[in-house]
């Protein structure tokens, strides 16, 4: 072993005292002091013991001599094992940076981070996952230190069963690319959750044949939305009309008096200063273009809506981005102003609200179609008049009763999830994408029904977040709206937004039919029960 090594060895041991490694810890601070005066001491003492003719340094070593020569050695290995130390580190750092393509400089504004770990004899596995169970190296850190998501991802697992005494061996951990949602979907991944997807349709929707991927663990909810599909095919298709396309941020800020809430409302809103706000809005992105500004007043504080178009992204941080730009400008005006948060709830984003209802947010679509009564008899095993009638008592009347707001439908929730998760959208936007009115009534002398669902609020996107996900881009691909549309940006978004609106048709449609005709529990007991559950239950 040579003086380096062994230096280095002293040096780790005294840093493992100082790191609480025994049950009197010294402090680094300390143990490098000590150090430094052992040498000093012994320094001298050796020094006047050879300069002492009377007291010579003889061998072997009496007790004192020994003692002195012992704190000599010990303190020029230990304080040399820490300049090796010190050394090899900056040398690690310097050449992990160059692995990465950044500059020491760069590497060391990270200092705050843990040391970087990798696979060897010292610093393998399992040093790796107790440093996570001691809380010395974050699990957020796991990627950037190790350079391999899937290790990290691995490695995070079994520390949680450590620290849980719980594991997660069910939970897959293989088949995920973890470097595609690092950064952009989900931090800290141990896996991934498996949801069956299943395909309904044909839809037939303004003239072309969508087959619909739904992802959801609800046994008859894919049969429901393709009987429904089978019936408005049989019957010349839907038509889909898409009115409104703006996404909303409402940040709230806050004034020293309720006059000058107003004032700031009042040039918010006006029309002359709208060019020169957009101007600044839409500097964030060269999609992201202000559609409109609505204030809402609450004593000092003020809420500014902001809406615009987004392009082929779903497009809450491209209007977010604008949303910030107007307000460091606005401040130019209103030094007094304060803004309070980004987001004030006046969106409103994933919460269910009156003002998505009735203004809109993301893509406002209505789609239609008309059911010939034989289709409703033959292939939805219902009447017409039945179906208008459940229509008015339960989707009106009955929301009505029970204080809906924007719940007027059969279960539009259902199959705006299940595409949702299917295609990479957020899920908890369901909320106010959910939000429908389903009418039906009959027409041609009640022989046919009209049906029709109005969706002011479907909030999504074809590029960004989970849409770059292998499987959720699979969908998308399924339904021809893959990535952004580069001939005519923000028409993919928009085709999938009608997409939606023509499912949640069919799904209506055949749900209401299973009601009238009393097949509702007889069909869920066929597709949402298998045998294996009910020989299970008998045992």
């Amino acid at each position: 072993m040579d003086v380096r090594r062994l230096g280095g060895r002293i040096a780790a041991a005294l840093r493992a005292l100082a790191a609480g490694g025994s049950l009197m810890p010294i402090p680094s601070w300390v143990a490098n002091g000590l150090a430094m005066i052992s040498l000093v001491l012994s320094s001298c003492d050796l020094l006047r013991l050879c300069s002492d003719r009377d007291r010579r340094l003889l061998f072997p070593l009496r007790c004192r001599e020994f003692v002195t020569v012992f704190c000599q050695l010990a303190s020029i290995l230990y304080l040399f094992g820490l300049c090796g130390t010190g050394i090899a580190s900056a040398n690690s750092e310097t050449h992990a940076c160059r692995d990465q393509g950044g500059s020491p400089d760069q590497t060391r504004a990270a200092a705050d981070a843990p040391e970087a770990l990798h696979d060897g004899v010292e610093d393998g596995d399992e040093e790796i996952v107790a440093a996570v169970v001691s809380g010395a190296l974050p699990s957020h850190h796991l990627e950037s230190r190790l350079g391999d998501c899937h290790r990290a991802a691995r490695l995070r697992r079994e520390a949680l069963r450590r620290m849980t005494g719980r594991g997660v061996e069910g939970l897959p951990l293989d088949g995920m690319d973890y470097q595609a949602i690092l950064g952009q979907c989900c931090e800290m991944p141990v896996g991934y959750v498996q949801i069956p997807v299943g395909v309904a349709g044909p839809l037939l929707l303004d003239g072309e044949q969508y087959h619909i991927p739904m992802a959801t663990t609800e046994g008859c909810l894919v049969a429901s939305v393709n009987r429904g599909c089978r019936a408005i095919a049989a019957s010349g298709g839907a038509v889909s009309s898409l009115f409104r396309d703006a996404m909303s941020r409402a940040p709230v800020v806050k004034l020293p008096s309720i006059k000058r809430a107003a004032e700031l409302k009042e040039f918010a809103e006006a029309l002359t200063n709208f060019e020169t706000l957009a101007a600044v809005f839409n500097r964030s992105s060269r999609f992201g273009k202000l559609q409109g500004i609505n204030c809402a007043l609450a004593g000092r504080n003020v809420y500014i809506r902001f809406t615009c178009s987004t392009g082929d992204a779903m497009g809450m941080n491209m209007v977010s981005k604008g949303v910030e730009n107007v307000l460091g400008y606005l401040q130019t005006d209103f030094p007094d102003m304060d803004i309070i948060s980004l987001s004030g709830n006046y969106c409103s984003d994933k919460k269910p609200a009156a003002v998505n209802w009735i203004e809109g947010c993301g893509k406002s679509v209505a789609c239609e179609a008309t059911v010939k009564g034989g289709v409703v008899q033959s292939v939805l095993k219902t009447t017409v008049q039945k179906l208008v009638e459940l229509n008015i008592v339960k989707n009106l009347v009955g929301s009505a009763v029970a204080g809906a707001l924007g719940g007027f439908n059969a279960h539009a929730s259902n199959i705006v999830t299940a595409l949702f998760i299917a295609t990479g959208q957020d899920p908890a936007q369901n909320v106010e994408s959910s939000q429908c009115l389903t009418m039906m009534e009959a027409v041609n002398d009640g022989c046919d029904l009209h049906i029709s669902v109005t969706m002011p609020s479907i909030e999504v996107g074809t590029i960004g977040g989970g849409t770059c996900l292998t499987s959720q881009a699979a969908c998308l691909n399924l339904l021809g709206v893959k990535g952004p549309n580069l001939d005519s940006p923000g028409e993919n978004a928009k085709l999938l937004a009608t997409i939606v609106a023509g499912s949640v048709l069919a799904g209506e449609l055949s749900l209401m039919a299973a009601l009238a005709s009393g097949q509702l529990v007889k069909s869920h007991m066929k597709y949402n029960r298998s045998s294996k559950d009910v020989q299970g239950a008998a045992s």
